[in-house]
Formats: structure tokens, sequence, C-alpha cells
């Protein structure tokens, strides 16, 4: 393995000790990458290692400080998005830039329309090259549906058309997997895969350590605005990417087994329950004192609904709730908050966060009625606890009065979690717990969380990515259309990664793999 991959093949990208700095923050430090004709080449790294700061730099947003970048050994000499789309670099943003009320065939043409008598849009012609190159990509949609109606998958893989139609050498995809489900993303690999076939090449990022691994053929891994090493996928496990990384072996996503006692009545009783828009519908379950469970399925199965209505957000239709002995029932989330039950929610921006209060509003948000003394908030008492709760849950902060969206994802995940926590809930729900954050607070975050049921707690952890299940749950509940198809146990998982899996692949992909095929299976119905 090497620091800098060294070919005599012209390379798609060529770059040469490239440095960025903004005012006395150096953001690059003499960074070299090389990206090869028809290959996918992952670029990891935590957040602020400088992966942004690259592409920008590629895409011509940025001008770099220092430093020289070949495109198929043309010299970019000057930084413009105009250059940067001449040279044939083209970039997929997480969020897209498709217009919602043009169709697909006018996002894909736009600006470039086919045209008839020099002035008019010929709009047969439009749609039957746009129905070619969709047809292509495998993009099962017609191409006169507007944007507005497509999944967020298909209007991915519409972008990535669009990218194609402009003649795009080079691809550059961010997170792109982030708002998919399992079947998207499947169609989205298998597209990059036909498109590196052709010579494009593909810089891939994401926070999927495993997704990376499958479908990367090179990584590089920066840190600190540095490379730390370059190779092929094959010379890589997912420990040394994550160690390289973070600069530090890290065990977070190795699951610890527990100790859980079921033979006493459970914390969190569920029997029958169903929701106002069929999902879920007539779910049973039982979670202990100390225990973890997670819940998987696709997209839509029915999992975000479930945690509403634990939490009072939506109003039952059906079934039966108990706390222990108690039978509970909930009119808002503050009935399930007096109770015992808290929800970490699945946007933190939009439900979990107030972003432009600071760090110590945030977290003393759900003890505000203690903290209040007559018209005033007691600001001594606010401070002790905000305090302790930074301490103890490691929240990298200058101080408890820095606004919450100066934050990492990762430590604003853990302000959500942690002002919950404050409380002393008995049950616990975490919907997407480590959605868009780096892999080093996603380790924190997962250890955090087993830190949680060992203190006590039960916990439910809703989740889309099968390393997160596997390092948290003592169970796994899998839902499928609003109903619950199957209760997957440890050892059956571990059954599933021997068929699912090689012997060349670590023992961690082969259980994700293993995992990925029991909620599958589930999913269709075959028991």
């Amino acid at each position: 393995m090497n620091t800098q991959a060294v070919t005599e093949t012209l390379a798609a990208v060529r770059m040469r000790d490239v440095r960025k700095s903004f005012g006395g923050v150096h953001a690059l430090r003499g960074v070299s990458l090389t990206i090869q004709p028809g290959t996918i080449h992952a670029l990891v790294g935590e957040n602020g290692a400088g992966k942004s700061t690259l592409l920008k730099i590629l895409q011509g947003v940025v001008t770099p400080t220092e430093g020289s970048i070949e495109v198929f050994g043309e010299h970019m000499s000057s930084s413009s998005p105009e250059n940067s789309r001449r040279l044939g670099i083209e970039m997929i943003f997480q969020d897209l830039s498709l217009i919602p009320t043009l169709t697909v065939a006018q996002n894909i043409f736009l600006n470039r329309e086919p045209r008839r008598l020099s002035i008019l849009v010929d709009e047969r012609r439009e749609i039957a090259q746009a129905a070619e190159i969709i047809g292509q990509l495998n993009l099962r949609v017609d191409p006169r549906t507007p944007v507005f109606e497509l999944s967020p998958g298909q209007a991915q893989l519409t972008e990535i058309a669009k990218a194609i139609h402009q003649d795009a050498r080079i691809l550059i995809l961010d997170e792109p997997t982030s708002s998919l489900s399992a079947q998207e993303a499947d169609t989205l690999f298998g597209m990059l895969k036909k498109l590196t076939a052709a010579g494009t090449a593909v810089i891939y990022v994401s926070h999927r350590m495993t997704e990376i691994m499958t479908i990367a053929d090179e990584i590089t891994i920066l840190r600190d605005g540095q490379n730390v090493t370059s190779g092929k996928t094959s010379e890589f496990t997912l420990d040394s990417i994550v160690q390289h990384m973070v600069g530090k072996r890290v065990t977070g996503f190795q699951y610890q087994a527990r100790a859980i006692d079921r033979s006493g009545k459970p914390a969190l009783s569920v029997r029958g329950l169903s929701g106002p828009s069929g999902k879920p519908s007539d779910v049973s379950f039982d979670v202990h004192r100390g225990e973890i469970v997670g819940i998987a399925g696709l997209m839509g199965a029915g999992r975000s609904e479930l945690a509403r209505l634990l939490f009072g957000v939506d109003k039952k239709t059906a079934g039966t709730v108990e706390l222990g002995d108690t039978a509970v029932e909930f009119k808002s989330p503050s009935d399930a908050i007096k109770a015992g039950i808290v929800l970490v929610p699945e946007s933190r921006h939009e439900e979990g966060l107030v972003v432009e209060h600071s760090v110590g509003d945030n977290l003393g948000l759900p003890q505000i009625g203690q903290l209040v003394r007559g018209p005033f908030i007691d600001r001594r008492r606010e401070g002790t606890l905000t305090s302790d709760l930074i301490k103890q849950l490691r929240i990298k902060t200058p101080s408890a009065d820095n606004k919450v969206r100066n934050l990492s994802g990762g430590n604003q995940q853990k302000i959500v979690i942690a002002k919950w926590l404050a409380i002393a809930p008995s049950v616990v729900i975490l919907d997407e717990p480590t959605a868009g954050v780096d892999i080093g607070s996603k380790a924190e975050i997962v250890e955090l969380i087993r830190s949680v049921a060992s203190s006590g707690k039960s916990v439910i952890v809703i989740s889309s990515e099968p390393a997160e299940l596997l390092a948290t749950s003592d169970r796994i509940l899998v839902m499928n259309n609003g109903r619950l198809a199957r209760e997957i146990e440890r050892d059956e998982i571990e059954s599933w990664a021997t068929i699912a899996g090689d012997e060349t692949q670590s023992p961690l992909i082969r259980t994700e793999l293993g995992l990925q095929v029991a909620i599958q299976k589930a999913t269709q119905n075959v028991h």
C-alpha cells in the first residue's frame, strides 16, 4: 500500500501537492490524488479531513493555494465551474439540482435542448433521446414524468443521467445512497459499474464503509487535510480503513454480547399496535430492561411511523402499549416523556435541535420547567447540567454558549441524545441515530447506545445501516409494509453470513451481508 498512487497511464485526474488555506486555517496540506479512468475511487475521511475542499477544487468552486491538477493530461489552468464542466467533471450532491416541476426529459436536457428551426424545442426528439439515455442506465421511469413524482432513488439516478448527457468523464458522487432504499442503491451500483466499464471515472464519497468496500476499486484516505494512504480496496479491511481515518483503533462496530434477563416482565410491551396511515399494522413485540432491539426494513416499511406512535406524535387506531405493569395512552409527546419514553428523531435539524440557539439552550430544553425560577431561567443550574452532559457525552464544543449550527453532525446528534438522557427515561427510541455523521462519531454513538442499555434502559434502534444494527442490537425485528415480518436472533445472522459471503471477505462484511440476506428474505415473505 502506498501513500501516492503512481502510474504511467494517462490518469483521469492527477492532483499533486494541492494545498488550500482559508485565512490561517490549512484545509489541505499537500494532498496528492490519482484517479484512473474506468474505476470507482472512494475518497474517505472524517468530517474536516479535507474531502469537501478537495472536491470543490475539482469542481472549480474553490481555487487551490498551491499545487497542480491535470484532467486526462490537460492542466487545469483556471478554477471555475464552467472550466471543470468543459473538462468533463460533474458533481452530484446530496441535495439534488433537479427542478421538481420539470419532467425527467426536461431536466436531462436543461440548457441543451434539441431544437428545430433553431428556435423551438423539439419535444418529441427530447423525450425519445431521454428514453434512450435512461434505458441505457436501467432507469425505469417515463421521461415525461415530473421530477416531484419520482422516488428519491429515481431522482438520484435522473441526476446521473443528466450528468452523463453532459458528457461527464469524471463523476463525483457525494453520499449518493443517503436517501435510497436497498433496491435503489443496488440499481445505482449497477449503473456505476456500467459507466466505469465505458471508461468513466467515479469519485465516490460516503460514510458507509461497507458500501465502499463493496463498490470501490481503489480507496484514498485523508486525515487533517493530508494523505494517509491510498491503495486497491482489496488491500484494506474495514478495521484498517477506520483506523487510518481516525488515527487509532476503533472497536465501536464490533458487537459485544451482553447477558439480557428476559425472564421477568418486559419494560415495554406492544400488542396489536396500528396507526392511522395503516403503518404500523397489528405490530406486537417486547423490549426488556437493558436490551437493545434493532428494527430493520426497507424505506417505507413503517419503522418511523412506529416510533411516532410510541412517542405520542401520532395517535394509535388499535392496540395496547404497556410500560412494566402499567397500560399507557399517549395523546402527545409530553405524555410519553412523562411516562419515560423519549425519541431521538430521524431528522435532527427539523425535529431534534434549534440550531440557531446555543448548545446549553438545546441541552436544557426538556428540563426547562425544572430550570425556571419565577420568570427567569436559573442559568447556574442550567450551566451545571450542560457542563455535566458535555463531559459525559464528550461533545466537542468551545463552550456551552456556542451555537449548535457550528458543530459537526456527530456532535449535534450527541446533543439530541444527551438532552433526552438527562431526564432519565426508561425507554429510548433512536431513529437513524448515526445518519450523516462520520465514522469516528458513528463509533462513539454506537458505544453510547450500548452504555445507555447497560445502565438498565430499554433501547430501540431504527436503522437502515446493517453495520449499525449489527454493532448494537441483541435482537433485530424486520418490518415490511407496516407489519413485523420476522425476528432475527444473533445466531441466525451468523448462519446467513456463511451463505452470503465468501472466505476472502472480512467476518464483519460477511455478517453484514448475512443480515442483508435475512432482511431481504423477510421482506419477500420467505421464512
